[in-house]
């Protein structure tokens, strides 16, 4: 899904239209209602939309859509007759009749030059093999993610950031592959979402296993809890503490030379 500018355009929701893509001509479907914005982000330069589609070029992207079909289907045969290291994605016909781009995923690299030339002889057209990542296939496939939401990455997101097991340890996540990774296998993209607010905040926060002294005496922090703003002592009595990080300011900190003291044997003069 993209955003593009309807201009002087009267559109409802499910109307064809015609678009100038980065990769040519193309027909689109209305998903949502066009509205006014008041102020455009500085970054957003949309694009137009080119005008309405003619019967006859709906009639034409339903054709396009079956030989697409039609060509899955018999590069899927062939893979498998050959036995190639490669899974199919989707195919795509370029509007203009320029050429069939065929997406697929492998571990590495695929020698599909036959496969090329059995495509080319069946179907007349300028092939194009290109290979993707496991997060742009499940961004083509979609589906739901561990939410019960359409994936973020079909939705919404036009690129993809980087996402490290750092986040997720920032923000106190299981660290259960079953739980931070997504449909494509990779780590969750929403764990970047939350990731700067998680930076600032525990900038406030002492570091666990910091010890302090609390009114209920001496203890040491084992758990940060950042949208509480709180933190859990463990006290050299027994139990457990939660306090605000706004009463931490007012607790002192034990310093080292105070820690090594209480440490120190008794008469030693070391």
């Amino acid at each position: 899904m993209y955003d593009f500018e309807s201009g002087h355009f009267v559109l409802n929701k499910g109307d064809r239209v015609m678009v100038v893509t980065d990769e040519g001509p193309a027909i689109g479907c209305v998903c949502a209602t066009p509205k006014n914005v008041a102020k455009k982000a500085p970054d957003q330069n949309l694009k137009k939309i080119f005008r309405l589609a003619t019967q006859e070029e709906i009639k034409r992207y339903e054709s396009d859509c079956s030989l697409e079909k039609e060509v899955y289907d018999y590069c899927h045969l062939k893979v498998k007759e050959r036995s190639m290291p490669m899974r199919l994605v989707s195919v795509e016909r370029r509007f203009d009749g320029s050429k069939m781009v065929v997406y697929f995923t492998a571990d590495g690299r695929v020698d599909f030059r036959q496969l090329v030339k059995d495509l080319v002889g069946k179907f007349r057209s300028r092939i194009e093999m290109r290979q993707i990542g496991v997060r742009h296939q499940a961004k083509m496939v979609g589906g739901l993610g561990t939410c019960g939401r359409p994936l973020c990455c079909t939705a919404f997101l036009t690129a993809f950031d980087p996402v490290t097991i750092k986040m997720a340890k920032k923000q106190n996540i299981s660290l259960n592959p079953n739980k931070i990774s997504g449909m494509c296998g990779r780590l969750m993209c929403c764990l970047t979402y939350e990731h700067e607010y998680y930076e600032e905040a525990k900038k406030k926060f002492p570091k666990t296993g910091k010890r302090i002294m609390t009114k209920e005496g001496e203890g040491k922090i084992i758990r940060q809890n950042v949208l509480k703003e709180t933190v859990t002592v463990a006290l050299d009595a027994g139990g457990e503490l939660e306090l605000h990080v706004k009463d931490l300011q007012r607790s002192p900190m034990m310093s080292k030379e105070a820690l090594f003291q209480r440490k120190k044997p008794k008469g030693s003069n070391q």
